[in-house]
């Protein structure tokens, strides 16, 4: 049995065996080897062609090298239980590495020296700057991200489902973590509720099981439900809005968790949007306050982005002492009282006249306690966070934003504020569905 090699002349044939010789990834020499091997996966180098004996011994003395074959004596090896899979997740990794040099190369990031890291599951919290997101698997629809870490590393990660992921721009500071699979209070409260109203669920119901609950805290059970409907783990809701709950909720709420969490490995957080270096001296709260507040926890690594990030933290520190927002010295700097919410208004503020030149209103800021009324005209990105819009007939507001507000986008809206966010209630009507 020969290696088929396609047309070439004899020197181009030895040149592309010599090559596959030496390649830590699953080549034509191995698999000829593996359909030569008998039931104790031995295989013998002897063969009738020199060329191929030649080869086929180079090989074998290269795997025994990689520890994926045991030399027996007498030109015979034993290959390694698991090889083929192993060169070819070796291969994999091998096309990784080079597309992260390349990514890397291609935005002028001189990472030389810097370990290169395939992660399958995070371990720890990985927080950097966004290098690029791909496809993993275009049939499965599975991404990755590239990041350049604070830890003085660069990292490819998989992130599961492109749908499961919101786009990030690149350049971005992001935070990746690995998603939980866990049973949650919502899965154990239903359960509950379920168990003493003969397997129903309700909001009714539910307020009866606990008078302290707020409609607006039931109503997020009922999202939890309608979440695992549609990924059919089971609950089936009825006409009258009530829900049935079978005995083994809670075991499949857990292997719903499991599916998300194949399909969303990570959770992403958007740190900023803004380069790191733009941050030092911007008029909002950003992710370096916060990690200034909590006492820098981030292990910064003094190369690669974690020495830009070094440098971003002493330029806003010298900021933040000019501005008299900081208490302390040395190794007692701290932020003062209040400063976190000082930046806050300075930066709504600012949006705020910026918006109203656009929209030709005044803004007014929304305080805690305060009911509002008003469209949800759009939502506006800040370096705080996004926020929403709420446009009335003689000025605007902004208050923090929603996922579920996307589908609110130019309808009339109700709420009060909180110090957790608003308390929403949708619709013209005074009654109707309400979301805090």
């Amino acid at each position: 049995m020969t290696l088929d090699l396609g047309p070439r002349t004899d020197q181009e044939i030895e040149a592309r065996l010599r090559h596959d010789v030496d390649q830590e990834r699953l080549t034509a020499i191995d698999q000829r080897l593996l359909r030569r091997m008998d039931e104790a996966r031995e295989v013998t180098t002897a063969d009738n062609d020199p060329l191929q004996q030649s080869v086929a011994a180079g090989r074998l003395r290269k795997l025994k090298a990689m520890e994926l074959a045991e030399e027996l004596g007498g030109g015979r090896y034993r290959l390694a239980e698991g090889l083929e899979d192993t060169l070819r997740r070796m291969g994999e990794r091998g096309d990784i590495i080079r597309l992260m040099q390349r990514e890397l190369t291609a935005r002028r990031l001189d990472r030389a020296g810097v370990d290169q890291v395939v992660t399958t599951e995070l371990r720890e919290p990985l927080v950097g700057r966004l290098i690029q997101r791909g496809f993993a698997d275009e049939h499965r629809d599975r991404h990755y991200m590239i990041v350049d870490g604070v830890d003085g590393r660069a990292h490819y990660v998989d992130i599961g489902r492109g749908d499961a992921t919101p786009s990030v721009p690149e350049g971005a500071t992001i935070r990746l973590e690995s998603s939980r699979v866990e049973v949650t209070a919502a899965d154990r409260t239903i359960d509950a509720v379920a168990r003493a109203n003969n397997g129903r669920y309700s909001v009714d119901l539910h307020l009866r099981h606990d008078p302290n609950a707020s409609e607006a805290y039931a109503a997020s059970h009922v999202r939890r439900l309608e979440a695992m409907r549609r990924g059919r783990a089971g609950p089936e809701r009825h006409a009258d809005g009530s829900w049935s709950i079978p005995d083994d909720h809670l075991a499949r709420a857990e292997a719903f968790a499991r599916r998300q969490q194949r399909d969303r490995p990570v959770v992403l957080s958007i740190l900023s949007s803004r380069e790191v270096d733009d941050l030092a001296t911007i008029e909002a709260p950003t992710w370096l306050d916060r990690e200034l507040a909590n006492g820098a926890t981030e292990p910064l690594r003094d190369r690669g982005f974690g020495r830009e990030v070094r440098a971003a933290f002493t330029a806003r520190r010298q900021w933040l002492i000019e501005q008299q927002l900081t208490a302390g010295e040395g190794r007692e700097f701290r932020l003062a009282r209040g400063a976190m919410e000082e930046l806050g208004s300075r930066e709504l503020s600012a949006a705020g006249a910026r918006l109203s030149r656009e929209l030709s209103k005044p803004f007014e800021p929304a305080r805690n306690g305060d009911r509002i009324e008003g469209v949800i005209a759009r939502r506006v990105d800040l370096e705080s966070g996004p926020y929403a819009l709420v446009e009335r007939s003689r000025d605007f507001t902004l208050v923090p934003w929603r996922d579920v507000l996307e589908r609110q986008i130019g309808k009339s809206a109700s709420g009060i504020v909180r110090a957790a966010g608003v308390d929403w209630q949708f619709g013209r009507a005074r009654t109707g569905p309400t979301i805090s």
